[in-house]
């Protein structure tokens, strides 16, 4: 059995070798990732290279209903502080999902890492991230103006953080299997 994280409404699952095929297909599907993220489109071959290179911090989570349907991912990384980001399918948005999605993640991290913050970016545009960032704890601390390329212009991001001292106890009861 892979490990799991679970909530009420959704479980984060591990993503295993043998998924890769799956996370690849919901990885460049243009409509999943929306007007605000980029299209990495990313070969199979391309994607497993960088799995097997993941270590402890980064790794990939698929956002499972409670009856196993993968409605979404969310992942961790390093990148100067711990860096959490997340996609979800278009028909399971404005559910509460993924902020639920964000709150497990943030309680892993706190629960499991020695470290004192997690930061996600957001275009400026995506409310929807925002609103999701805000519901699970995360404070805007600011803007980065033209900080990536996105479909032909550079644009402005939002950075967020929640820090240890915000976090305090889980929201979440986070279990692992």
């Amino acid at each position: 059995m892979s490990s799991l994280l679970e909530g009420r409404n959704v479980n984060l699952r591990v993503v295993e070798k043998e998924d890769l095929p799956l996370w690849a297909d919901m990885n460049n599907n243009l409509e999943f990732f929306g007007e605000f993220m980029w299209f990495p489109q990313n070969s199979r071959t391309e994607l497993a290279k960088r799995y097997e290179n993941l270590t402890p911090d980064n790794k990939w989570f698929f956002i499972e209903k409670k009856d196993g349907t993968k409605i979404g991912g969310i992942i961790h990384f390093l990148a100067g502080n711990l860096e959490i980001g997340y996609l979800l399918v278009p028909s399971e948005r404005r559910k509460g999902y993924c902020s639920e999605a964000v709150m497990i993640m943030v309680d892993y991290l706190f629960l499991s890492k020695d470290v004192a913050r997690v930061q996600a970016h957001t275009d400026v545009g995506n409310e929807g991230s925002q609103k999701t960032l805000e519901k699970a704890g995360f404070k805007k601390e600011g803007t980065l103006r033209k900080s990536f390329f996105m479909r032909g212009e550079l644009r402005d991001a939002y950075v967020y953080s929640i820090l240890r001292e915000e976090w305090k106890q889980p929201k979440i009861l986070t279990k692992t299997a």
